[in-house]
């Protein structure tokens, strides 16, 4: 273990400690690999699973390995028309597990997640039995103030050019506070209590994963 992944480990270690006293689970994996184990572990028996757009847990090889299994997946992107995206936006809800990752991490175990139609942030607060939070250490950030300024300027630019978003974070690479048709921060959500404990697991891993 270089100095880098014992800061990490190290950091995490306590931020995770934050995240018990505020309600949710937490653990630390150092790899990618690692962490494609652990949550894979983590899903019951003839689970129902479904997910928010996440970069971080393509990443860790957690959907290709979703394709490989016999659980019940709720994905919207099959969903051919605005009729069976809400059927299936229906189901989501209600499924045994929602995957996502955290735009940021507070240094004292704090969640920030900034969306434009709401759907991923809706089932973090409410709705999935369990919500499966996978993020990179490139997302800490000191406090709710730095969260939200690395995911206007860090994390929605890149997200634009990945969704092809009309948006000046788009064109310039840094948030000019649009109100465009496009616009991916429309909401955004503090996490800083779970109060069905351990409904939220927090996973984090110790390299960079996403945006």
């Amino acid at each position: 273990m270089n100095h880098k992944q014992e800061f990490y480990k190290t950091q995490a270690n306590s931020i995770l400690e934050k995240c018990q006293k505020r309600g949710m689970q937490g653990h630390y994996c150092e790899t990618k690999e690692e962490a494609l184990a652990y949550v894979s572990s983590l899903f019951s028996e003839n689970a129902s699973i479904s997910w928010g757009g996440s970069e971080s847990i393509r990443e860790i090889g957690l959907f290709d390995y979703l394709k490989n299994t016999s659980y019940t997946l709720y994905d919207r992107a099959t969903a051919k028309t605005p009729e069976e995206q809400k059927a299936l936006y229906a189901k989501t809800v209600t499924a045994d597990y929602f995957l996502m990752s955290t735009n940021a991490i507070t240094l004292d175990g704090q969640l920030v997640n900034v969306d434009g139609n709401g759907n991923r942030v809706a089932c973090l607060v409410s709705g999935p039995e369990h919500v499966i939070i996978v993020a990179g250490m490139n997302k800490v950030v000191p406090d709710v103030e730095a969260g939200i300024a690395r995911v206007h300027n860090m994390a929605a630019p890149p997200n634009a050019i990945r969704l092809n978003r009309q948006t000046p974070c788009h064109d310039f690479g840094r948030c000019s506070d649009c109100l465009s048709a496009d616009c991916m921060c429309s909401n955004t959500v503090i996490t800083r209590k779970s109060n069905k404990p351990g409904r939220l697991i927090v996973v984090l891993v110790g390299e960079e994963l996403g945006y």
